[in-house]
């Protein structure tokens, strides 16, 4: 489809729409005689004069409206995408469950709503009128928002979590897009890799006890963490409980993801130092969809890791599963979500299958079907009927049909961390490569802090890792955190 844009100066907004539709647009401003020819097939126009006019021509028939302009742009945006979107569900006799909503964040929206309205019955009227979202995801919302409100109205500006970034793995699965090195044949990478990242945590350490910073949880991911070797983990995670006061630590994450490097020595070490919750993921319980996926290991090697980590004792075993995988089925996804209620996950973690443009998927072009994916998302009643509750979410872009992401979790098990970082109301510093730290302010100001992407940049520049450490108290006097030095 070809967006033509005439007199606007954005099509953020509807670009980002118009892919929940269609993945195969461009976009270009000017008049529709100057970018119309005879192969043009689907088109929308959109031009700002007196008054908005827009113009879809699909699949051989036209849709026409208009609508008034209006100064306050954030407006002016939402009523295009809200005609734009009506439009759309007629063309393609398909309306989105999260209606013409986006954004990555629902549950957010839903806060700022209820920060500008004070009533939540008020704030579900207007993602349902105003946004088209369907009554289930509303409720969805509506739950998670419940849940996360003490949580968040209790936060202190100055708390920090810390992130620790691993970025390697045994092989790299299909669906996959993180920044991750295989760990065959790269030992020697990883080993400079973990002494440097040592070197930023105890940097790291430092420069938060001079920003006044106080740490709450701990997050160490990937990649996957534990294709390390267990000397190299053990070196991490004793670093980070020798810069560290884990007294204070409300949480503390390790994934330690695939069963296929995940060893009783390596959970062990895990546990001994410091860790009281861990991740280990099976995707699936199938052990075709397994294959198809890349995954060099089976639904069995997954039960005995599982079995390992709770006999070793830790307080909170979280499992994730992705609703839509290759070769899998609506009846296949429900065994796995009964296979983790049966072995009694603290944390069941639902992903969406999300067609990553850097994803083998997506580069081979792999010819699969994904319409099961919204019946495989309503099997998630089962972990209700089970005891477990959302408590966070997010959507991502090229999610399968524009569906999200949901952490459930038993009473009590709910991951602080996940809380945080989804919802941006507490600050992150990131160690290692891939990492973003995100500097959050007490009136909700936030500020990115990137590393390099790669290992061997990260390696390479080192110092320059460092200098970018010592902004986070450059911004946090912004900030008004250091008033006093």
């Amino acid at each position: 489809m070809l967006i033509i844009l005439n007199n606007l100066d954005s099509h953020y907004e509807i670009e980002q729409l118009t892919r929940m539709y269609t993945k195969d647009l461009s976009v270009v401003h000017g008049t529709k005689e100057d970018n119309l020819t005879a192969d043009t097939a689907d088109y929308l126009y959109v031009a700002k004069g007196e008054k908005i006019d827009i113009d879809l021509f699909c699949s051989g028939k036209s849709y026409v409206d208009s609508i008034q302009t209006d100064e306050n742009e954030e407006k002016m945006y939402l009523d295009i995408c809200a005609v734009l979107y009506k439009m759309y569900t007629q063309a393609f006799d398909k309306e989105m469950a999260w209606g013409m909503l986006t954004g990555v964040r629902p549950v957010r929206l839903m806060r700022n709503l209820y920060a500008k309205h004070g009533d939540i019955d008020a704030v579900c009227n207007i993602l349902k009128d105003r946004y088209f979202v369907s009554d289930e995801k509303i409720k969805l919302c509506r739950d998670i928002f419940s849940l996360q409100k003490d949580i968040i109205e209790n936060c202190i500006p100055t708390d920090y979590s810390l992130y620790i970034s691993i970025p390697f793995c045994p092989t790299r699965c299909s669906y996959c897009s993180f920044v991750s090195v295989g760990s065959t044949g790269a030992s020697k990478l990883m080993g400079q890799y973990v002494d440097k990242l040592c070197e930023e945590i105890r940097y790291t350490a430092q420069t938060a006890a001079k920003a006044g910073l106080n740490l709450k949880t701990i997050y160490i991911g990937g990649g996957t963490p534990t294709a390390v070797s267990a000397q190299q983990l053990r070196q991490i995670m004793q670093t980070v409980k020798d810069s560290f006061d884990l007294s204070r630590v409300l949480e503390y994450t390790v994934e330690a993801g695939r069963p296929d490097c995940t060893t009783r020595e390596k959970l062990q070490i895990i546990r001994e130092l410091g860790a009281d919750r861990v991740s280990i993921n099976p995707q699936t319980f199938s052990d075709e969809v397994l294959r198809a996926i890349g995954r060099k290991h089976s639904h069995q090697d997954f039960i005995d890791c599982y079995n390992m980590a709770k006999e070793i004792g830790f307080k909170t075993i979280n499992t994730d599963l992705i609703a839509g995988l290759p070769l899998d089925t609506v009846k296949g996804f429900e065994n796995s979500l009964r296979g983790c209620i049966e072995l009694g996950a603290e944390n069941i973690t639902v992903h969406t299958l999300t067609l990553k443009r850097a994803s083998n998927i997506v580069v081979n072009r792999e010819n699969n079907s994904y319409s099961d994916v919204a019946a495989m998302l309503d099997k998630c009643s089962m972990l209700a009927d089970s005891g477990y509750i959302p408590y966070y979410m997010y959507r991502q872009k090229s999610t399968l049909q524009s569906l999200e992401n949901v952490g459930y979790s038993q009473i009590g098990h709910e991951s602080l961390y996940n809380i945080y970082i989804m919802e941006e109301i507490q600050t992150i510093i990131s160690c290692g490569a891939g990492g973003v730290t995100k500097v959050v302010g007490p009136r909700g100001e936030l500020k990115r802090i990137y590393n390099y992407k790669y290992p061997t940049e990260y390696i390479k520049d080192f110092d320059r890792i460092l200098q970018r450490k010592d902004e986070v108290i450059d911004v946090c006097q912004q900030f008004g955190f250091l008033n006093d030095l």
